[in-house]
């Protein structure tokens, strides 16, 4: 560790500040919360009652927890305890004032979570995934053995449970398409009320999510997510009567939604080309309203009882912060504030399949500037302008960033996001290559001094990058990445195995063509580029096994790389390690890249 603060670069101080999520809150004890933080290094959950303003710390375990949810009353908390990161294990529950933890659903073995979903009567409906059974759906009555109500091969998850306990949403993906789920609502013990399946039995690519039920007591109104109009959009269903509200809301982009506490309205969060904004939806009236937020993004909102709303913003200037509609901010953890960064300019190139978005971010000077193009996970998932410590500490160095949001990525309309189907990889990395050009002939980046690099299915990118365009790169870096497609599938949580067979069209045994197009480990020996990759040894979705597979081809051949392993699993929640992670990235740059 270094000495004191003022010897500490801006790079490790936006790391090792203490930062907060956006506090979750009991239903029905609205000032019992709880919280994600990092204030002692490690991401742990935090109860918080704000009648005395006491912030507790819940778990406390090598590797970080993150997965916590409090019951409606506000006297217990339930948080999923796995091993080592590897997304493997229990439901505990400790009391909200502190206590022993115990098993809060004795009679379930471990499994990876799909869903929980915890009833005002001490009932909880479980969601669990096994590579043996699929996914199963229990309901446990309080002092009761679980009741199993749902069993499938195919991946699905609870996706609530009604204010009175009489209705339970399951999101399901029967017909085999993983990227597109099919509603079922349930009673307890496990018959059916209602069907809703836009993919008509899997022949339309058109999915439904639950958003959740009207927070009202005997309220048979479920408000979920639909794609009919080819974005994301909310609506409300009825599930007794089978009657269907059509919201039709005026923006462009992808919609979200969820009910304020009283029923009356909907918190609108709209996400549109990277940046996001908040609304308010009066039911009766119709009419649309926006809340007032600073220019940026919104990771999570929530409607507080007294007509409130909290939410957690950022920019990639700005580090984040929860604020509330009265202008306060909710949570200012304790410690120093983190460094602000540069903003990001917005760019748009002609791509293969139309006009791709990405986000640039310049040091001082004058360019061109050794480049990192740094990309995203998922593929689902997109970037934004929002705080990101690790492009920032490339930025701190004298490196350009590029953020690309492929084909693949969110908030750009379903088309966009379904369009990397089939050619998995190859399209996203056309994509990549247009925006590359771009940044060439624009005199933004050095064309010798060119990283690719990614984390997930950004590792993934990199990977395949580096292999399948080797004179394009001069460096790689790759963290959990998928390396050797076919290997990862075998080894992979059951749930990646659906997407991946939705991706690709079936298993490596029915599609051999595409996983050996698709999978890095079929262009390892063209790789030129030196690279390096970090993996976790416990990760359940980009196992270590495949990534040995790849480097032991690229020692074959005696081709310069590093690898460092670390013991945890798809990522870490440990601050230090992180920064040792960046550190070693940086480093590596450094040593390979000239001038």
């Amino acid at each position: 560790m270094m000495g004191g603060m003022n010897e500490m670069p801006d790079w490790e101080k936006r790391f090792r500040a203490p930062r907060v999520g956006l506090p979750d809150w009991a239903e029905d004890a609205p000032d019992r919360s709880l919280f994600v933080s990092n204030a002692t290094g490690t991401y742990e959950l935090y109860a918080w009652d704000r009648t005395t303003g006491a912030q507790r710390r819940a778990t406390d375990r090598p590797n970080g927890t993150t997965d916590g949810v409090l019951t409606p009353d506000g006297e217990w908390i339930w948080w999923f305890s796995d091993t080592d990161g590897d997304e493997f294990g229990v439901w505990q529950r400790q009391p909200f004032g502190g206590g022993d933890d115990e098993p809060a659903v004795p009679g379930l073995d471990p499994s990876y979570p799909a869903g929980l979903a915890l009833g005002r009567d001490g009932t909880a409906v479980v969601g669990r995934s096994t590579d043996a059974d699929g996914t199963t759906i229990h309901v446990v009555r309080p002092a009761a053995a679980p009741v199993e109500i749902y069993r499938h091969r195919e991946s699905a998850g609870v996706g609530d449970l009604s204010h009175d306990g009489t209705l339970i949403a399951v999101e399901h993906t029967e017909h085999g398409d993983a990227m597109h789920s099919a509603l079922r609502v349930v009673r307890p013990d496990g018959s059916t009320v209602a069907e809703l399946d836009d993919t008509k039995g899997g022949t339309e690519e058109l999915g439904l999510e639950v958003l959740g039920f009207a927070p009202l007591a005997g309220d048979t109104r479920l408000l979920v997510a639909h794609q009919r109009r080819g974005r994301w959009e909310p609506m409300i269903w009825d599930v007794a009567s089978g009657e269907e509200r059509d919201l039709a809301l005026d923006l462009p982009g992808d919609v979200s939604a969820e009910w304020y506490p009283d029923g009356s309205g909907l918190l609108v969060v709209h996400s549109f080309e990277a940046r996001s904004s908040l609304f308010r939806f009066d039911l009766a009236t119709r009419s649309l309203v926006g809340i007032d937020t600073p220019a940026g993004s919104v990771s999570g909102a929530t409607a507080r009882p007294d007509g409130t709303v909290e939410y957690l913003w950022s920019s990639a200037a700005s580090p984040s912060e929860v604020r509330s509609t009265t202008g306060e901010v909710v949570l200012d953890p304790p410690g120093f504030k983190a460094p602000s960064s540069v903003p990001v300019a917005d760019v748009w190139v002609e791509g293969p399949g139309g006009r791709v978005h990405a986000l640039i971010q310049r040091p001082a000077g004058a360019g061109p500037f050794p480049t990192v193009f740094e990309i995203h996970g998922g593929p689902t998932w997109h970037d934004s302008d929002a705080f990101a410590s690790g492009p920032a500490a490339w930025v701190d160095h004298g490196y350009a960033v590029v953020r690309v949001n492929y084909r693949g990525s969110t908030g750009y309309g379903r088309e966009w996001t379904d369009a990397l189907k089939h050619r998995v990889g190859l399209i996203e990395l056309e994509d990549i290559a247009a925006v590359r050009d771009w940044a060439v002939s624009s005199g933004l980046a050095d064309p010798a001094r060119l990283v690719l690099a990614g984390g997930s299915w950004g590792g993934y990118l990199t990977l395949l990058g580096l292999g399948t365009q080797p004179d394009a790169w001069a460096l790689g870096l790759a963290a959990v990445p998928v390396a050797d497609y076919v290997t990862a599938y075998h080894d992979e949580m059951e749930a990646l195995k659906a997407m991946d067979r939705t991706l690709l069209g079936g298993t490596p045994e029915e599609v051999p063509e595409r996983f050996q197009a698709s999978s890095p480990l079929t262009y390892v020996d063209a790789v030129k580029a030196p690279v390096y990759i970090s993996a976790g040894v416990n990760d359940p979705r980009c196992p270590i096994r495949q990534v040995e597979n790849y480097v032991d081809r690229l020692k074959s051949r005696g081709a310069a790389h590093e690898v460092y392993r670390y013991d945890a699993g798809h990522g870490s929640l440990v601050v230090e390690e992180r920064i040792k992670q960046v550190r070693l990235e940086l480093d590596f740059a450094a040593r390979h890249l000239a001038g």
